[in-house]
């Protein structure tokens, strides 16, 4: 069953999309990256340990919507406590993805859900955010 609880996956059929082997993802590390459709648009995501579990959001800042890391899969700031965008210095707690500090305000990170599946990092796709097919990772914007 998913950790997070928003947003839900489509249905209780919806499928886990394996991502990596969870003990890849090693508490408060390096995140794993990953593609998705968010609204239909290609996006990216991450998702990492943290306080034992696994979290994930899509990769776009609350205050302008550009991607966070500093280093490929590095959100987190230097203590290990706050994802951070390196773009505006925007604080954001791991558990829930709110704004703690600078420009973001009271905006947030937009989650996606994930749980651990059989040793893997897996994440279920919702109405809004879904895998990507190889069609829509090809195609031209119109």
């Amino acid at each position: 069953m998913p950790e997070t609880g928003l947003p839900r996956p489509l249905s209780a059929a919806a499928k886990a999309q394996p991502l990596c082997a969870a003990a890849d993802l090693v508490e408060r590390g390096r995140a794993f990256v990953f593609d998705v459709l968010l609204r239909g648009q290609l996006a990216r995501a991450f998702v990492l340990r943290f306080d034992g579990r696994l979290v994930a959001y899509i990769n776009r800042c609350g205050h302008v919507p550009v991607e966070m890391d500093w280093q490929p899969g590095e959100f987190l700031d230097q203590d290990k406590r706050w994802i951070v965008c390196a773009i505006h210095g925007a604080s954001y707690e791991p558990a829930d993805g709110h704004c703690v500090a600078g420009p973001c305000r009271s905006g947030k990170l937009i989650p996606v859900t994930v749980a651990e599946c059989d040793g893997q990092a897996c994440w279920y796709p919702c109405a809004d955010i879904r895998p990507v097919s190889f069609d829509a990772a090809t195609e031209s914007p119109p």
